[in-house]
């Protein structure tokens, strides 16, 4: 990890934002194909700072999620997770508050009920999941690395948040971060999000058939963030320049303004010598 930090500040290390950029172009990109060629990302964040940002995002685009607990072999033994998942829905269709219409007694809704709810914390992010992703996004490699072991396994591409604690070799696609904040997971999940909506729009065109140019799409609100800031940036370089400029401007005229006197004054003391001089020669 020692390529991606800055520097040291009390003990803690402080990472290269400007790398970190290049990494979110680069696994924005490979999202964006990846999803535009037909295939899904599965969001995984099961720590507390990630489990909102994670559900919230992966429903937005659509996408597979864990963000209670990873199940093992929920990769490598996907066979057995959809035969639970088939269960889920069996479960679903069941009418809890209908005893006499389910032909169960109340213990056994009961004992059904409880399944139900069990299950759709463990599985109900991925209750839609037909097969194996083609990609995971994990928050934090250090506690989810039973789900990047199966990744591995399987072939599975890794994009992943790379804290100074993890190791780079585990991850393909790494974007050097801190997981622990929530503010920081929150915007990197969203970066991850937004290329999963483009790489939908993309594969929306191809599917119609469009011949003529998509049009542009819009910048991403982490995009016009750093937009925006390079632009105030800019500004005030450019306000530094007029500024330093109209000091110059006033340091001429306060010059020249002061040099008028003197040279006057000199003017009147060379016309004065001139006129005894003359005066002195007549006598």
């Amino acid at each position: 990890m020692k390529r991606f930090i800055f520097t040291e500040r009390n003990g803690i290390y402080i990472i290269d934002l400007q790398k970190s950029l290049s990494f979110i172009d680069r696994a924005y990109d490979f999202v964006k194909e990846t999803v535009a060629h037909g295939g899904t990302i599965l969001f995984i964040g099961t720590k507390k700072q990630a489990q909102e940002a994670i559900a919230e995002q992966a429903g937005r685009v659509g996408m597979p999620y864990v963000n209670q607990r990873w199940l093992g072999g929920m990769l490598t033994n996907f066979s057995t997770v959809h035969k639970r998942l088939q269960r889920l829905k069996e479960l679903e269709e069941l009418d809890f508050d209908n005893v006499a219409a389910s032909g169960l007694t109340k213990k056994e809704l009961l004992m059904r009920r409880r399944e139900k709810e069990k299950l759709e914390r463990t599985l109900g992010g991925i209750r839609d999941m037909g097969r194996v992703p083609s990609a995971v996004w994990i928050v934090d490699t250090k506690k989810e690395h039973i789900a990047i072991s199966e990744a591995k396994k399987l072939g599975i591409p890794v994009v992943a948040i790379l804290d100074t604690n993890c190791d780079p070799d585990e991850v393909d696609y790494p974007i050097p971060g801190n997981d622990d904040a929530i503010r920081a997971v929150g915007l990197l999940t969203r970066v991850v999000a937004d290329g999963v909506a483009a790489g939908l729009m993309a594969r929306s065109g191809a599917a119609r058939g469009d011949e003529k140019p998509a049009a542009a799409e819009p910048l991403a609100e982490w995009e016009r963030e750093l937009i925006e800031q390079g632009s105030g940036e800019q500004k005030a370089e450019e306000a530094e320049v007029a500024a330093e400029a109209v000091a110059e401007d006033d340091a001429e005229v306060t010059a020249e303004t002061e040099a008028a006197p003197a040279e006057a004054e000199a003017g009147v003391e060379a016309e004065t010598e001139a006129k005894a001089e003359g005066e002195t020669e007549q006598a």
